[in-house]
């Protein structure tokens, strides 16, 4: 009779399995989430951002996604203290974190981000840059300040994602991420509620993906083959938590497949709670769902380690540590290929080498009371 392992020994056989996104073998199931600090000024990462992330890849996480770094174009970002991924001082800055994260031993990825209608007027780091959408419209629905994109502004979003795509590669990143979640710009082209757009970029979901495809398809072209694309999607938005794209796997096909067959080798699927089903009928989450339909890696998010969502923990409510049998079950019969950790790594640096060890005891519950004084 077979008995199964404990948990500390299920979850080093399950979590160091090596996992191959395109040309990067990463050593382990373990990511971090991106998760923006404003801890850049001018945009610049300095000393402070090599030893934070360097610190949890010399932990054990695998592979380190950055915090959102915005793109070369006037409208991406709304501060002066979230790092960007263009300018000579930035991507001195950004070589030096690669240095750092490689020389712990861990892989890295810059994602790479657009707020889109998110921004609000007279917002830096280009004060006078008007907020860009597929339709001039917020998250609500409500008419912004900024304006509906033209061609022009839609060929040159898309170059900076390219460029910044080939900057990454150049200065000694492991690949890319690219932003397309959490109502942001790539997201708000997704969205049929933001995106009321009647050319070639808006209408049925396979229209409303072709800004996507054109980035991911922009950014394969001006990096090399083996070099991993890796896009990041979510249902829900910032402002809009119960929104969807797509309420069928037929749906979620038809945004998908497009983003796919452009280039994108691996989707980082972004929800709120890991253990939810997506889709009636089916127990497998976002990320499961995405790995069926398109037969690529898939990266799962959302409270890993905690227990309830995020929104209670930012109320101030401190979050308990959730077991990770269920997490551990899904990895083992391969529904997603891993697992991007956020909240539970920002408090606890070490989670990802106590997890490995099994020193589950150790693991410090997220505080969001101390989330300023984290590093």
């Amino acid at each position: 009779m077979s008995v199964t392992p404990p948990t500390p020994a299920r979850a080093a056989d399950i979590l160091t399995r090596p996992v191959t996104i395109n040309g990067l073998t990463v050593p382990n199931r373990i990511a971090m989430a991106p998760m923006t600090r404003m801890h850049s000024p001018g945009g610049v990462p300095g000393e402070n951002v090599v030893s934070y992330y360097a610190r949890r890849a010399a932990a054990g996480v695998g592979l380190i996604v950055t915090e959102g770094t915005y793109v070369g174009h006037d409208a991406a970002g709304q501060s002066d203290s979230v790092p960007r991924f263009h300018g000579a001082e930035q991507l001195a800055g950004w070589a030096k974190v690669a240095e750092g994260v490689h020389a712990a031993g861990g892989k890295i990825v810059p994602q790479l981000w657009h707020i889109g209608m998110v921004r609000k007027q007279g917002e830096p780091p280009v004060a006078d840059a008007p907020a860009v959408g597929p339709s001039g419209l917020r998250l609500d629905g409500t008419d912004g300040d900024g304006k509906a994109m033209t061609q022009r502004d839609l060929d040159d979003v898309i170059g900076a994602f390219a460029e910044a795509a080939a900057a990454a590669e150049r200065i000694g990143f492991d690949g890319v991420e690219i932003h397309g979640a959490h109502g942001y710009l790539v997201d708000q082209f997704l969205w049929a509620g933001t995106n009321r757009r009647t050319d070639a970029y808006g209408g049925d979901p396979v229209a409303r993906t072709r800004f996507a495809a054109e980035i991911v398809a922009a950014v394969r072209e001006t990096v090399s083959a083996e070099f991993p694309v890796i896009f990041r999607y979510s249902q829900w938005k910032s402002e809009a938590y119960d929104a969807r794209l797509a309420e069928t796997p037929e749906e979620l096909d038809a945004i998908l497949a497009p983003i796919a067959a452009a280039g994108a080798d691996a989707f980082h699927a972004s929800t709120r709670r890991y253990w939810l089903p997506e889709f009636d009928g089916s127990d497998l989450n976002l990320a499961g769902w995405t790995k069926k339909i398109t037969g690529r890696p898939a990266i799962t998010v959302g409270s890993v380690g905690l227990d309830g969502d995020f929104i209670r923990g930012f109320a101030g409510e401190g979050s308990p540590v959730k077991g990770i049998d269920n997490l551990l079950d899904r990895l083992e019969r391969d529904e997603f290929d891993m697992v991007a950790v956020g909240r539970a790594l920002l408090q606890d640096p070490e989670w990802a080498t106590k997890v490995l060890g099994g020193r589950f005891d150790e693991l410090k519950p997220f505080d969001a009371a101390s989330l300023r004084t984290l590093s």
